[in-house]
């Protein structure tokens, strides 16, 4: 990754595809939107197990939203799109500082970043997360909203499938919080102790919209073949898709 990434302001029109995917080919409900601060900096950390997840979140968020997304998506035209639709790509192979500094400068901005703190698609129940997103909270101290993705891949269902036109999605967005640094903990445990922080949040958050929705989440394995190793407090990756 180069030392800087340029994030483009999202072009109306990618809106108004992912609103035609999101309502249009499927049935997306969204639930809570009220919570989401209308404006200044917000951290959008949502679960992760369908390939849907981060083009219909975009459409259905009320705010526009920058997302981490893996580079390998940024090829062809979906790359060109993405890229038009104000998406960040991030190297996963490695602690890709240039992109997380690219979403601080949107959040610094006041603008709105999204994060799959997972790290790849899974069972999206939230049972581990990556430290990027703590990272981010807290560099940031901008509040951050816990987002339940669900309907998509359901059990049985393979992890890449997309599900079948009409279906019912649901879009939770749950109660801002904020992460903080206590004085005196060392930035590695302060690190873990957010990162456990934005865990713990998410997935009760994802527990509750299951229940909410009456919808199941699938029961796989994550995506290990993507080949993300383990996070060190100086990797702090967090992308998806």
């Amino acid at each position: 990754m180069s030392a800087s990434v340029d994030v483009q302001t999202p072009r109306r029109w990618t809106k108004h595809v992912g609103t035609l995917l999101a309502h249009g080919v499927w049935n997306s409900s969204v639930h809570g939107a009220e919570r989401v601060p209308r404006s200044g900096p917000v951290i959008f950390a949502a679960n992760h197990a369908s390939i849907l997840d981060g083009p219909l979140l975009f459409a259905v968020a009320p705010r526009d939203v920058h997302f981490l997304v893996k580079q390998e998506m940024f090829k062809g035209v979906i790359g060109w799109a993405i890229t038009r639709a104000g998406q960040i790509p991030i190297d996963r192979s490695h602690g890709d500082r240039a992109a997380l500094s690219a979403v601080l400068a949107v959040l610094q901005s006041g603008g709105a970043a999204g994060v799959f703190p997972e790290g790849t698609r899974g069972a999206g129940d939230a049972s581990s997360v990556r430290s990027g997103v703590a990272w981010l909270a807290l560099q940031s101290q901008a509040p951050v909203v816990p987002v339940a993705c669900l309907g998509a891949h359901r059990p049985g269902e393979r992890a890449r499938a997309l599900p079948p036109p009409r279906r019912k999605l649901h879009f939770c967005f749950g109660e801002p919080f904020t992460v903080s640094k206590e004085a005196g903990v060392p930035g590695r445990v302060a690190l873990a102790a957010a990162a456990e922080q934005v865990r713990t949040r998410l997935s009760a958050h994802v527990m509750d919209s299951l229940a909410l929705t009456g919808t199941q989440r699938p029961h796989d394995m994550r995506e290990d073949e993507l080949g993300l190793g383990e996070l060190a407090s100086d990797d702090v990756t967090g992308g998806g898709r």
